[in-house]
């Protein structure tokens, strides 16, 4: 076969499988992630089950729970049944059929999440595992395709749209990965506020392009002195589409920054990051505000727990931002300040 037509079968696969993968719904993937995370929070722990290729992905899924995913931090408790000795033992006395039952029997609590992933939603030894876990009241989460019986019995059911073997494999690949990446982070990353700047903690002039026109609210330097006192990081949001008009440069926004940074330290407060947006609003990018781009790239700088962090701002953009990144947003007005929005966060 000729490399060009190769090449295009290649291409085509690789769509399909990316076709599958964006068709993931990611409200069960969210589900099953607060699923596992309230399960170690109570001292539960992570099972995964498969058989084949599935037995594989769950032991790589559990070992980025045990071992690391993302992040350096403590072990979390995520443990597949694969072990040759257990299987082959209560296959040999029992029947194939047993071999995850009888270790669910054995090891599983009412705190533990049970994890089934099977292609076909049909694998009975993963079937009876996840009615005996239910028995003993642990929280049950399948892996399917469109097909199957498993998914109709678990607590949080995963399907991936596809009756394809490797691109259901592929998909709950991808959304185990997601999976393991959103409980590190709410199990040890950091809490952060995102705060816009213009018109939240200084009085916009309208495309500042002189640091001499550029003040915090007398308020603001201490009230970030109390967020970080109270373990948040503090990071800057803002779009800034003057550099693109043609109103100023970056360094001009640098020196309007230091002088940010400066006036909230002189007050007691630090400021941990700065992400701007410097495109035009024409441009259709994936960063300026209500786009969740410097969202994305401070999460990933920072490992930011999102479930445990805010978004303060004046406009529906940055609520929009904070909704879709997943925080909790405040809004303030001429009549609630930062200064107010930081004591709800605080009281709260």
């Amino acid at each position: 076969m000729e490399v060009g037509r190769m090449n295009e079968l290649l291409t085509a696969e690789f769509e399909q499988s990316a076709s599958v993968i964006r068709k993931l719904d990611t409200a069960s993937v969210v589900k099953v992630a607060d699923a596992i995370t309230s399960s170690l929070k109570k001292g539960g722990k992570a099972i995964f089950m498969g058989n084949g290729g599935s037995a594989a992905d769950a032991q790589h899924i559990a070992a980025e729970l045990s071992g690391r995913y993302l992040m350096d931090r403590p072990a979390m408790a995520g443990m597949a049944l694969s072990n040759v000795v257990p299987i082959t033992a209560i296959g040999n006395d029992y029947g194939y059929e047993f071999v995850f039952k009888r270790q669910i029997e054995s090891i599983c609590n009412e705190n533990d999440i049970v994890i089934g992933l099977s292609t076909s939603g049909n694998s009975e030894n993963v079937i009876l595992a996840i009615d005996a876990a239910k028995a003993i009241g642990a929280t049950t989460v399948s892996f399917t395709g469109n097909g199957g019986k498993l998914k109709d019995i678990v607590d949080i059911p995963v399907i991936i749209d596809s009756n394809e073997t490797p691109r259901i494999q592929e998909g709950y690949f991808v959304a185990c990965h997601a999976i393991c990446g959103m409980v590190e982070r709410n199990m040890y990353g950091p809490k952060a506020v995102f705060i816009d700047r213009d018109d939240t903690i200084y009085d916009d002039v309208g495309y500042c392009s002189k640091a001499d026109d550029f003040n915090v609210f007398d308020y603001v330097p201490k009230s970030i002195a109390r967020l970080n006192e109270a373990g948040y990081l503090v990071i800057v949001i803002t779009n800034q589409s003057g550099i693109n008009r043609g109103y100023f440069d970056l360094d001009t926004l640098n020196g309007i920054h230091d002088k940010m940074i400066k006036q909230i330290s002189a007050g007691g407060g630090k400021i941990d990051d700065i992400f701007f947006c410097p495109h035009h609003p024409d441009e259709n990018c994936s960063c300026r505000k209500p786009e969740i781009g410097m969202g994305l790239d401070a999460v990933k700088k920072y490992k930011i727990n999102l479930r445990e962090s805010y978004m303060i701002g004046d406009s529906d953009r940055d609520m929009g931002f904070g909704e879709r990144l997943g925080c909790k947003t405040i809004k303030v007005t001429d009549d609630f300040t930062f200064k107010d929005a930081v004591n709800r966060i605080l009281d709260h």
